[in-house]
């Protein structure tokens, strides 16, 4: 792939010829056209394509958080990116013949602001109930701090989510869940966001509950 700034015929997308032309984090590229292979995918490059679609798949739903607050956007890779190398890596295990998600291991935020402690999580009619222990003054953590929640279900892919569900200084909240999710098995992670969006925390999380 090669950049270029004006050429005689300046920036143009789209194909001409054998090559490719787009934008790409504010750089005009040109690319070669990929090659047809007719090669028959090996049993690794099988389970690479399965993961990869595994990731994608709760990415797309989780996206609006991630893209927020995983890892920083600087350099070439995005905040999307670094979250997609680290699930692949982190948080499937493969069982004969398929890969499943270890849900404790999987981030939906990572940064060094201080994260959510002694956190539970149970369930009332309708909502998802959090309760933890204010540590604000506990390195950079601050009583303003927002909690962030994210709730998942694997089954339907639905996911629901809060960016301010409540402050550090509140010690409990409560998400409201949609009627279709009744008798759900859900996945549920914290975070804590800076009042400025300037720092966050590494997610946390708080494990499977059942909505009712």
């Amino acid at each position: 792939m090669g950049t270029y700034n004006k050429g005689i015929l300046g920036a143009f997308s789209g194909k001409v010829g054998p090559v490719v032309g787009a934008s790409w984090r504010g750089k005009e590229v040109m690319r070669s056209l990929p090659k047809k292979s007719n090669r028959v995918a090996t049993a690794t490059q099988l389970l690479q394509r399965q993961k990869f679609a595994m990731v994608q798949s709760f990415l797309s739903g989780v996206n609006p958080v991630v893209k927020r607050y995983f890892g920083s956007n600087s350099g070439l890779k995005t905040r999307g990116n670094q979250a997609m190398s680290y699930l692949m890596k982190e948080a499937l295990v493969f069982t004969d013949p398929d890969f499943e998600w270890d849900y404790s291991k999987v981030l939906i935020s990572r940064g060094d602001l201080t994260g959510i402690e002694e956190a539970s999580v149970d369930v009332t009619a309708g909502e998802i109930n959090v309760m933890w222990t204010d540590n604000s003054e506990q390195g950079e953590a601050r009583a303003d701090d927002q909690l962030v929640l994210l709730v998942y279900d694997p089954e339907s892919k639905t996911v629901v989510y809060s960016l301010a569900a409540g402050e550090r200084a509140d010690e409990a909240t409560s998400l409201a869940m949609p009627s279709h999710l009744e008798d759900a098995e859900v996945q549920v992670w914290a975070t804590f966001v800076s009042a400025d969006e300037k720092r966050f925390a590494t997610s946390l999380y708080l494990g499977a509950v059942t909505v009712i």
